[in-house]
């Protein structure tokens, strides 16, 4: 009597569509070795893909079947689609069972491979489920890109999104709270460039998100947050940016501004995720003999710990961080407005205020001058391939450059018009942040390490260099400059008559 084992298969969605069954499977194949007085070792149930073999119970099999070799006459299955999807791979599966001694064999397909023409037969039986995958395949990805055409969001929702079902059965993705919320405030942090990705992630875990830091690296890149969608590369079609159908968490312009940071196509002032309380300024100072930053570490003295801020290459630059962070409370003093300036920092920053309204205009012409010079340069490109001139790859190439600006630059404008739409008064606000910046040493001193490290970063841009118990930086945060007009500024200004032509000071 022959023994032979049973591979029953289904595949989820199979199941649904076309109806098959495993318990029918099982009962087909009992009653096939009943009647053929085969006797039944083992029934090995499958609810996988016949993409390939990669799948757990067939492991399981083969593992079984090398174990247990020579106890086996026959592997017994319904239809060849059960046994595997891919040509290639099943002619090589078959191959392996025959070494095993084990003939593979499709009960309502049934083949004698000692017949040679039966082959040809075989090929037909494996190949046709084959072409039907691969049809299916396509099908499936010819809708999902015709939906992202439409700028519906196909697969999982970003993390901030959650995926629905309107009545009609279309997909879509809307705000899932309080995780939106999150997503936008990390979208603004990292928009600021003072903290770094790694710092803002570990911020937002503290409010409840949960995010691996690959994820969240990931989820800052992705387009979907400003309301786009990608169209990915297909044969002659380049990869393309188009509006979406779901609500955006951020503005363009922030998106594109993080983009930036993350491309350090801007200055990126990243902190470390944890930076000892002693230690306040390490990365934002730069060592006075040579191009690297000053780090900061502990050296444990007699009877206690003396912390530093130091260099790590063979300069030897080494500062006590008791006078470095001193000194620079100190500096902050010479940044605290003066007596009898109140009303001269207020109608400053009120006339620089209108004038940067006024400049909002000179601004979105320039904007529209740029997006018509680059709509130009596509078209001048076009002629150019039209006339043979230039190849249709350099086109293409051209085309793609200029639309990546023109979409950015589009961004940009967006968000223009929306700051012109909204004309603050900003006198009342200048006049609490004059009072409230007059205790600005207080406020760094009874801060926590992140609000030092965030004032520090917001004032100074660029790196601090220190030395003989001072401080030397090649430039101040523009507003910050505004606000904080250094003495001989200041005094030049209340000794004489008011500047017809108020703009923001540059330092020298």
């Amino acid at each position: 009597m022959k023994i032979a084992d049973l591979y029953v298969r289904v595949s989820t969605d199979e199941q649904a569509e076309k109806g098959y069954s495993l318990r029918s499977q099982q009962e087909v194949l009992t009653k096939y070795c009943e009647l053929n007085h085969i006797k039944v070792r083992e029934v090995f149930i499958e609810d996988y893909s016949a993409k390939t073999f990669l799948r757990p119970e067939w492991k399981k099999l083969m593992v079984y079947l090398r174990r247990h070799r020579g106890k086996s006459d026959l592997l017994l299955f319904t239809k060849w689609d059960r046994f595997s999807r891919n040509t290639s791979d099943a002619y090589q599966m078959i191959a392996a069972l025959k070494k095993l001694g084990i003939e593979p064999q499709a009960i309502e397909q049934p083949l004698n491979m000692d017949v040679p023409e039966n082959k040809m037969m075989l090929a037909v039986y494996l190949t046709a489920p084959e072409i039907e995958n691969d049809r299916r395949g396509l099908n499936t990805k010819a809708g999902i890109r015709q939906a992202k055409k439409e700028g519906r969001w196909t697969g999982k929702a970003p993390l901030g999104y959650i995926n629905k079902v309107y009545e009609n059965g279309k997909r879509y993705i809307d705000f899932k709270e309080p995780e939106a919320s999150l997503m936008r405030w990390v979208f603004e942090q990292m928009a600021e460039g003072i903290f770094s990705a790694e710092h803002i992630l570990n911020a937002a875990r503290e409010k409840g998100l949960k995010c691996s830091k690959n994820n969240f690296l990931t989820q800052l890149r992705n387009p979907g947050y400003c309301g786009k969608v990608v169209i990915p590369k297909f044969k002659d079609e380049e990869e393309r940016l188009i509006q979406g159908l779901h609500k955006p968490l951020i503005s363009e312009n922030m998106f594109y501004t993080v983009q930036d940071i993350m491309d350090s196509r801007k200055k990126e002032y990243g902190l470390p995720i944890a930076t000892p309380k002693d230690l306040p300024l390490r990365n934002f100072l730069k060592c006075p003999k040579c191009p690297r930053m000053l780090t900061g570490s502990a050296s444990k003295g007699r009877s206690s710990y003396r912390v530093y801020y130091h260099c790590h290459s063979s300069c030897g630059v080494r500062f006590r961080a008791e006078e470095v962070n001193d000194a620079f409370l100190d500096e902050l003093t010479l940044f605290l407005p003066r007596n009898g300036y109140s009303e001269l920092f207020v109608e400053t920053i009120t006339d620089c205020y209108r004038n940067q309204t006024r400049a909002l205009v000179d601004e979105r012409k320039e904007f529209i001058g740029q997006i018509n010079q680059l709509t130009g340069k596509i078209d001048q490109a076009r002629e150019l391939l039209l006339n043979n001139d230039i190849e249709a790859a350099d086109f293409r190439a051209i085309k793609e450059q200029c639309n990546e600006k023109i979409t950015r630059l589009e961004a940009k404008l967006g968000e223009l018009n929306i700051r012109n739409a909204v004309v603050l008064d900003v006198k009342p606000i200048a006049q609490l942040a004059i009072e409230n910046l007059r205790q600005l040493d207080k406020f760094y001193e009874n801060a926590s390490i992140t609000g030092k490290r965030y004032l520090v970063g917001m004032l100074f841009p660029e790196k601090l260099t220190y030395f003989d118990g001072g401080y030397r930086t090649t430039k101040l945060n523009e507003a910050a400059e505004l606000i904080y007009l250094k003495n001989k500024e200041l005094q030049a200004k209340k000794m004489g008559q008011k500047s017809s032509k108020m703009t923001l000071p540059h330092k020298g």
